[in-house]
This record gives structure tokens, C-alpha cells and sequence, in this order.
């Protein structure tokens, strides 16, 4: 057995003392989410069996010739623009405007 004194905090005591007069209220604090979506008019298409960009670009904006939009959108899903497949899920840009 050690023979050595231990601290003694028996007689300690703490105060604190709030300098809030009186807690926030957030009872009618309300939130809305915007979808990015909605705001600068992308969408999201899954790909069918039978599609193709030029396809998709002609039923989406009225011009075949916007596939390329469509592709560039999707560069990071998308390697070659004759190669989508069923299931796949891509991003419809905004309109162009030359379609």
C-alpha cells in the first residue's frame, strides 16, 4: 500500500453562469429544397432497348441533330455514343438552343 497523500477534491465546486437571457425559438423556422433539377432544366432519362442519342435528342427537343448535346452532358458516363445500353441512366441537358 503507497503511502503517498492523494489530492483532496472533496471541497470543490463549480458555478456557471449563462449569459443568454433566453434560449432561441426555431418553432417557426421553416425549410424548402429546390431541386438543381428544376432550376437549370436537366433531366434524367434511362435508356430502352432500341434507343440511340439521335433518337432520344429527336423525341426530347425535335432534333436528332442534338445528340451531341446529349453526349457531351454525359462524358462521364458515356465513352462512345454508339455504345448505350438498356438500364442505363443518363442526363438530358437543357434545350439547345440551335435545336
Amino acid at each position: 500500500m503507497s503511502t503517498e497523500k492523494k489530492a483532496d477534491f472533496s471541497d470543490v465546486t463549480a458555478k456557471v453562469d449563462s449569459t443568454a437571457e433566453k434560449a432561441a425559438d426555431f418553432s417557426d423556422v421553416t425549410a424548402r429544397v429546390d431541386s438543381t433539377a428544376e432550376i437549370i432544366g436537366e433531366q434524367s432519362y434511362t435508356i430502352e432497348k432500341g434507343d440511340t442519342l439521335s433518337k432520344i435528342a429527336k423525341t426530347h427537343y425535335g432534333s436528332a441533330n442534338a445528340w451531341k448535346q446529349i453526349f457531351e452532358a454525359n462524358r462521364d458516363t458515356i465513352d462512345d455514343p454508339d455504345r448505350i445500353f438498356p438500364g442505363q441512366v443518363i442526363k438530358l441537358p437543357p434545350k439547345p438552343a440551335d435545336a
